[in-house]
């Protein structure tokens, strides 16, 4: 079946702009992080990419790490693309990374020029794109001098081949150090892409927000629900079998403690009073700070994407309820590696 979009994609969705630059994202973005891959049924995930393009999500975010396997997300994206988004790609905005470690060979990983450079072609020809939108530096490397890492996303500006530079996980120090050299070289940093949650407040605590409206860089905040501890899926104190905490690196059934627990209660009495899910308040809570420009999140399933979706719909919180959720929401509770 031929796939039209949405006509009315575009009624309820809201953009911020990102930074200082001419670029506008949707507040929600699709993040190809988990949940897609050759571990998952194609037509799945093509489905939720579809979905979430009818709703309104025009910023796709992918790295050539994503998978299982390596490079596997990207693939499953470019596939999507070739079959049924390839008509509305003036619509669509590309994210993709490199840096991480895909295998290994030195050349698989970190922030050198020939890294970077060798990664973007892969990703184009796994895409079945001719460029990017934004090309990350995935995380700091910091075995290599920094003029080199964000003079070779310059460079894959200049060939073309992205549109926008960012950069992740880097310190608020470090971060601003590359938007200077990026600005020194004509290529101005457009997004820092960080983790962000409730129990996870670092880039607040580093300054790392204060830097990046300094800066006029974007944030983009990965992680809002903090791997699931954020939703309803735990708080029973069990441990689901499809769930991250037993299957995922970046989670494990250890993290469910009473004082987790305790606190993620206390959070979903917060939300349940507002008239609204535990998930819904935590990414309604990211999206408060004028600093952040988009918010990733990921889904397992239509449903789960339309549910999240929903949650600029309810009314601002109050100081009161802000204060109840810091009262709860305790900065390091369950912080595991970042991607």
């Amino acid at each position: 079946m031929t796939y039209s979009a949405a006509e009315n994609r575009y009624d309820n969705a809201q953009f911020r702009r990102s930074g200082r630059s001419g670029l506008t994202l949707p507040e929600f973005s699709l993040g190809l992080w988990q949940n897609f891959g050759d571990n998952r049924n194609f037509e799945t995930q093509r489905e939720i990419i579809l979905r979430a393009f009818d709703l309104g999500i025009t910023h796709f975010d992918l790295a050539n790490r994503y998978g299982p396997p390596f490079r596997a997300a990207e693939k499953v994206f470019g596939r999507v693309l070739g079959s049924d988004l390839g008509q509305y790609r003036d619509e669509i905005v590309i994210a993709s990374k490199a840096g991480n470690p895909i295998g290994a060979s030195p050349y698989l990983a970190g922030g050198g020029r020939k890294t970077l450079l060798d990664s973007i072609d892969i990703t184009l020809r796994d895409l079945g794109v001719d460029h990017v939108d934004i090309f990350y530096s995935h995380s700091p490397d910091l075995d290599t001098p920094l003029e080199e890492t964000i003079g070779a996303l310059a460079s894959i500006v200049a060939q073309g081949k992205a549109h926008y530079i960012g950069i992740s996980n880097y310190t608020a120090e470090r971060a601003h150090d590359a938007a200077i050299i990026a600005e020194k070289l004509g290529t101005p940093l457009l997004v820092h892409q960080s983790r962000y949650s409730i129990f996870d407040r670092t880039v607040e605590r580093s300054g790392h927000l204060d830097t990046a409206a300094q800066d006029g860089t974007g944030v983009v905040a990965y992680s809002p629900l903090a791997q699931g501890l954020l939703t309803d899926k735990y708080l029973q104190g069990t441990v689901p079998a499809d769930s991250r905490a037993a299957d995922s690196a970046f989670l494990n059934a250890d993290d469910i403690s009473d004082v987790y627990l305790a606190r993620a209660a206390a959070l979903n009495t917060i939300a349940q009073a507002r008239g609204q899910s535990l998930p819904q308040l935590a990414l309604q809570w990211v999206l408060r700070r004028p600093e952040v420009t988009t918010a990733l999140i990921g889904a397992s399933s239509t449903a789960q994407l339309e549910h999240n979706l929903a949650a600029t719909t309810f009314a601002d919180l109050d100081d009161a309820e802000l204060a109840a959720v810091d009262e709860h929401g305790v900065h390091g509770t369950v912080l595991r590696p970042k991607k």
